[in-house]
């Protein structure tokens, strides 16, 4: 169900970057796509991007991430993902935006990834990794992480390890599994991956839902045509409405009740003595050297 929809039918209530994961909210009245763009450069300089660098991105969906490093810091960013309309929509981006030399994408699965980076970064993939493949995943990014290197995992997680719920599981994230966040810092420990910083960002995602289920309901009528398209008219288009209604209402009230949190992992290949002694770089505003380098 979940990916294979098309992408007309997630522009339709994401915002313009298509970007399909936890938003950062400076305040309330931010709008879906500004706060976006807020997660992107909050991660940025969780990563302290510098231009010239390195970073793979596994699981990038339609390249939001990788197309803010290249623009904003300068960055060589390769990009993996299973989903062949996002990787037709990065290609074409990448033209678009004449980022032929410093955006490549793959139609790979992450155990395929090659190479050495500089900086590492999975938003919203991990959820979907099953909890027997964590230890393969970690030694991935092990691999792929130079000695040193900072990574970023943001993922949805839970205080507690329970298992997930039968319905998600059958209808929007096959095979997924929602961690406790214990269980993600012991794998990573085993692995020689460093953590140094952990945010919830919970209350972010309760409102990047709430603002994606209004977009949602203003363009319902758009977003039936694009279904019928998909699967003819009837009752499996209403069927698929309501399925998608209560993956999205449900899983606000779940960030809000606290039964899910968003995790913002970051960390190291080994330790890494190079890092700032504080976190006040996360909220100093960016140097005009850092950002818009072109």
């Amino acid at each position: 169900y979940h990916y294979d929809v098309g992408n007309d039918f997630y522009s339709l209530w994401l915002d313009p970057t298509l970007t399909y994961s936890c938003a950062y909210f400076k305040k309330e009245e931010d709008t879906l796509e500004q706060a976006q763009l807020q997660k992107y450069e909050h991660v940025s300089k969780k990563l302290q991007l510098k231009r010239g660098e390195t970073l793979v991105d596994m699981g990038c969906g339609w390249g939001g991430m990788m197309f803010y490093a290249a623009e904003n810091y300068g960055v060589k960013c390769e990009g993996y993902t299973l989903s062949e309309n996002q990787y037709s929509y990065v290609l074409e981006e990448i033209r678009k935006r004449k980022l032929q030399d410093f955006v490549k994408i793959y139609l790979k699965d992450y155990r395929e990834a090659e190479g050495k980076f500089d900086k590492f970064v999975s938003i919203g993939m991990f959820e979907h990794v099953g909890k027997k493949f964590y230890p393969i995943f970690f030694e991935v990014v092990k691999k792929l992480l130079k000695s040193g290197g900072t990574g970023l995992l943001q993922t949805i997680g839970s205080s507690k390890d329970t298992p997930t719920d039968p319905w998600v599981t059958k209808y929007i994230f096959p095979g997924g599994f929602i961690p406790a966040l214990q269980v993600i810092i012991n794998i990573m420990n085993q692995k020689g991956l460093v953590f140094f910083d952990i945010e919830d960002l919970r209350r972010h995602y309760h409102m990047t839902l709430d603002k994606w289920i209004e977009r949602f309901e203003k363009n319902i009528d758009k977003i039936r045509k694009v279904l019928i398209k998909i699967f003819g008219s009837g009752e499996r288009v209403e069927e698929f409405l309501r399925m998608w209604r209560l993956y999205l209402n449900g899983s606000s009230v779940s960030f809000k009740a606290g039964g899910n949190r968003l995790y913002q992992i970051t960390f190291s290949n080994g330790l890494n003595d190079q890092l700032p002694l504080t976190r006040s770089y996360l909220y100093s505003p960016s140097s005009q050297s850092e950002r818009r380098w072109k």
